[in-house]
């Protein structure tokens, strides 16, 4: 069986959030007098959600309390100010277009809530990927494999004809729980050499190397 259907993960694969999502926390952290973080510091916290990346940012010391006010004034505040910054990374939109010319089902699956994926995908991409799955109610957030079935459903697709796409170890997981061949893509969150580390064995370091390794694959599957 060849492969027709392909899952993207959207920030760090698709879309770079990391200013707009540096910036919401930092906001927060300053309007409270708390130290504010490095780029690195958030890159290495992305990737889980934003219950993470604001856990992640926070003093340790942080009651329960005072996360949920944190986390609600990041959401307030990033709901303002997403697309300041963010935008396709190079490349992306034309390896979307040339999938979707070759016929290819194509999905993104976030961990963003789907009130806040689904703008996003209008807005970035257009048509261009028909299924956009966010955190829901009665998903389980990546790593579980809920959101990926739930899009495979969406596309009437099967998991062995089926390759997920992203760039942390959140996403080889996923891809893993899943039952979906995996690529990891080096320009987003994370590098390389985490690909390596998790065993990832088709590793994307441009947009372009997507559909090289596709179509190798589809040619020896």
């Amino acid at each position: 069986m060849k492969y027709t259907t392909i899952i993207f993960d959207c920030d760090g694969t698709l879309l770079n959030t990391l200013t707009d999502l540096g910036n919401a926390v930092n906001y927060v952290l300053k309007s409270n007098n708390l130290p504010t973080r490095s780029e690195s510091e958030i890159k290495a916290a992305l990737g889980n959600g934003v219950a993470h990346l604001m856990r992640e940012s926070l003093p340790k010391n942080t009651t329960d309390t005072d996360f949920e006010k944190y986390l609600c004034e990041f959401k307030e505040y990033y709901g303002k100010h997403l697309q300041d910054y963010t935008a396709p990374y190079e490349g992306i939109l034309e390896v979307l277009d040339t999938l979707g010319a070759k016929g290819y089902k194509l999905a993104i699956v976030s961990n963003k809530i789907q009130e806040g994926i689904t703008p996003l995908n209008k807005e970035y991409f257009g048509n261009r990927l028909p299924v956009a799955i966010g955190e829901r109610p009665n998903l389980q957030r990546k790593p579980a494999p809920d959101m990926v079935l739930q899009a495979l459903k969406e596309l009437e697709s099967t998991q062995e004809e089926s390759i997920y796409i992203g760039d942390s170890e959140v996403d080889v997981a996923t891809a893993h729980n899943s039952g979906l061949l995996c690529i990891g893509v080096t320009w987003g969150f994370r590098d390389e050499s985490l690909h390596e580390k998790l065993g990832v064995t088709h590793i994307a370091r441009k947009p372009q190397d997507i559909i090289t390794i596709i179509d190798t694959l589809n040619q020896i599957h």
